[in-house]
This record gives C-alpha cells, sequence and structure tokens, in this order.
C-alpha cells in the first residue's frame, strides 16, 4: 500500500511540474512527462532494494550509473546557465521550465559533443534505477521511458530548429544526441 501512496505523490509532483506541458502534446515535455512517471513507478517498485547487497553486480552497475549521471548534468546545467542567456519568457513557449528559455545556443563545452547532456543524464538515472532490481518488468519499463526521452529529444530539437532556425541545424551536424561521437 505505501508503494501505491508514495507512486500518487510522485505523480502529483510530476503532472503538477509538468501541468503546461500535458496540455500541448507536441511539447517535448509531453512525452517527457510518460517517462518520469515510469521512473517513478519503476523507483517504487524498486525503493526496498535500494541498498540490499551492496557489491552485487546490479547494485554496482546501478550505482555507477547514478553517480556517472551527476557528470553531464552538472556540467551540462553549468553551461547552460553560464552561456545560454535565459529569459523569464520567450514568445509560443509557455510550455518550458525557466531553465530551459535560452535566448543563446549553447555550443561549448559538453554542448560541442552532445546536444542533450541533461537528457543524457536522465537517461542514465533510469537505467541506474533499473538496475537495482533487474527484471522483464522494470526492462519493458525502462526501454519505454528510453524511448519516451528520446521521443522528448527530438521534440525538443524540433522546438530549437523553430526558434534557434539554421544555427541549430548546423549544430546538429557537428554534435550527437546523447553520447560523443556515438549517438
Amino acid at each position: 500500500m505505501y508503494k501505491l501512496i508514495a507512486f500518487f505523490v510522485l505523480s502529483c509532483g510530476l503532472a503538477f511540474a509538468s501541468r503546461r506541458s500535458l496540455a500541448r502534446p507536441r511539447a517535448h515535455g509531453f512525452p517527457r512527462f510518460f517517462a518520469w512517471e515510469l521512473m517513478a513507478a519503476l523507483f517504487t517498485m524498486n525503493a526496498e532494494v535500494w541498498f540490499h547487497d551492496p557489491l552485487g553486480w546490479n547494485q554496482l552497475v546501478s550505482w555507477t550509473l547514478l553517480f556517472g549521471a551527476l557528470l553531464p548534468l552538472v556540467i551540462g546545467s553549468r553551461r547552460l546557465f553560464g552561456d545560454g542567456e535565459i529569459v523569464r519568457a520567450r514568445a509560443g513557449d509557455e510550455a518550458l521550465f525557466s531553465f530551459e528559455k535560452t535566448s543563446k545556443l549553447v555550443t561549448t563545452g559538453i554542448y560541442r559533443h552532445i546536444r542533450h547532456p541533461l537528457y543524457g543524464s536522465v537517461l542514465m538515472v533510469a537505467w541506474g534505477i533499473y538496475f537495482k532490481r533487474p527484471g522483464w518488468v522494470g526492462l519493458l519499463m525502462m526501454v519505454a521511458a528510453s524511448a519516451l526521452l528520446y521521443w522528448t529529444a527530438h521534440a525538443d530539437e524540433a522546438e530549437c530548429i523553430e526558434f534557434f532556425g539554421d544555427e541549430y541545424r548546423q549544430y546538429m551536424k557537428h554534435s550527437r544526441m546523447f553520447v560523443p561521437y556515438l549517438f
């Protein structure tokens, strides 16, 4: 019962944070919400084994992914806040979180190599949660969450092309989506 309550509380918070995006199915926040929901469900399913068998292979993989996710998150956030020239409002971008409302395209630092370090970080967290207790149900949930995050990144890129135009198209030719030099 406590798992259902925890999931409900997490879902309410996610729904509140995503309320503007949920009203706009073409916005990148729409699929992101459902990816977060799957991650919240898997988190509540796996919470009871979070610290069990700390030296088990799955826990080592999990903690490596969870701590590894901090690197692109911190580096990407710092570069975005430092160089992105965040503005309070961008016409047509009501569904964006405030930190997403940049007026300058960031192409330096980690963004020189990958376009979505923050979503890459979320993917690492998602898989880190999965590896706490790997199984078929969790695997299906994580494949779905990964597909939704991929959809999120594509929708975000469409929004960036709309806002930044050819500058973003050129940037896409010289960078990868999530993994430098690969993908």
